[in-house]
């Protein structure tokens, strides 16, 4: 693989840039991917001006890619550059540019030092997967565990907004990254190296290259463990975490209802044919107690989750309410588990179980 993806790069190098140098040598290829026979990369051009003039050049390099042996499809897009961004001051020199080369073949990526990974997953949007994440990280922190969270959801990063960070992390050498620390737990986003409003708009190659950096490329350190936010769905981060990482398990976050857990079920089988455990389902959204007369509504339903629990033979792991705490408390940036009262204490038993049955 290592050979046809050296054959792909001196093909490129071929193909000339009207204003001098070459696709190789001026580092517009970004996210280059082989496998069976199938070749995936992007173009990156400095700018969108440029990129619209660059169709010929793209239909060019496909058809080079196509000419080296073994090379049964090839599939190039064009995407262009925005400035770097500066070091967390405005100066120095720019940080690693993410969303770049994924590496060749199946080599491990899970950060050295790291005792185990889990992936926080969910079969859909709005369940509240990155809430769970944020909070079970805080919670894991306040009993004494080395946290690291990493927000792999590319497209939606919300965790530097729940966790109340918004520096961009320092790149000493430009090519390592040193993450930020918050509420006693190591984070990483990509939100942090984008500016807030800014869309992510790449394809599967370039997503791929973007977590494995991010694993990588990280300045970690020692962990007890580090949660990894997933997108939903079952798409290319998730297929690249477990490939490379090598997960320790997954928690699957699911509301009552049926049409979350329609989603949920297929999360889970994801999980199972890539050879992930399954270590639990988490109910979030449970139940609403209402503050002023004490009544109790089960908005999305009652139950489903566990009862998906026992039909699958997982272990069901919480139930956790929907409250206006702990929305008024991620909007703030101080995840409610950093604080005291019944949510602190439902994330903090959570967290306490997952180390009684030695998951983090």
């Amino acid at each position: 693989m290592s050979e046809t993806r050296d054959e792909i790069l001196k093909q490129l190098e071929r193909l000339e840039l009207p204003g001098g140098g070459t696709l190789v040598s001026r580092d517009m290829v970004r996210a280059l991917s082989v496998e069976n026979g199938q070749v995936r990369f992007v173009i990156e051009a400095p700018s969108p001006d440029l990129a619209r003039q660059m169709e010929p050049l793209r239909a060019a390099a496909e058809r080079a890619a196509l000419s080296v042996p073994g090379v049964q499809a090839a599939s190039v897009a064009l995407t262009a550059h925005t400035p770097e961004a500066k070091g967390p001051q405005g100066g120095g020199a720019p940080g690693p540019r993410i969303g770049g080369h994924p590496t060749g073949g199946q080599e491990s990526v899970r950060p050295e030092g790291v005792r185990s990974i889990l992936a926080v997953a969910s079969g859909k949007g709005g369940v509240g997967k990155s809430t769970v994440s944020s909070n079970l990280a805080v919670a894991l922190a306040r009993q004494g565990r080395r946290v690291g969270l990493l927000d792999a959801d590319i497209h939606g990063p919300s965790l530097p907004r729940m966790m109340g960070v918004n520096q961009r992390p320092a790149s000493p050498d430009g090519k390592t990254i040193e993450p930020l620390r918050a509420h006693g737990v190591t984070l990483m986003s990509i939100g942090l190296m984008l500016e807030e409003d800014k869309a992510v708009v790449w394809r599967g190659p370039m997503l791929m290259g973007a977590l494995q950096q991010m694993l990588s490329q990280v300045q970690w350190g020692d962990l007890d463990v580090l949660i990894v936010d997933l997108p939903p769905g079952t798409g290319d981060v998730q297929l690249t975490l477990c490939q490379r990482a090598a997960p320790t398990g997954a928690l699957v976050v699911s509301t009552p209802q049926d049409v979350a857990l329609l989603d949920a079920r297929k999360a889970i089988d994801m999980f199972r044919t890539l050879k992930t455990p399954v270590l639990g389902l988490i109910e979030n959204m449970s139940v609403f107690h209402c503050p002023e007369c004490g009544h109790e509504a089960h908005i999305f339903g009652h139950g489903g989750v566990r009862a998906e629990a026992e039909k699958l033979n997982i272990p069901f792991l919480a139930a956790l309410p929907i409250d206006l705490e702990t929305r008024l408390a991620g909007d703030a940036g101080t995840p409610v588990a950093a604080g005291e009262g019944p949510m602190a204490e439902a994330y903090l038993a959570l967290a306490s179980r997952l180390i009684e049955n030695q998951i983090a």
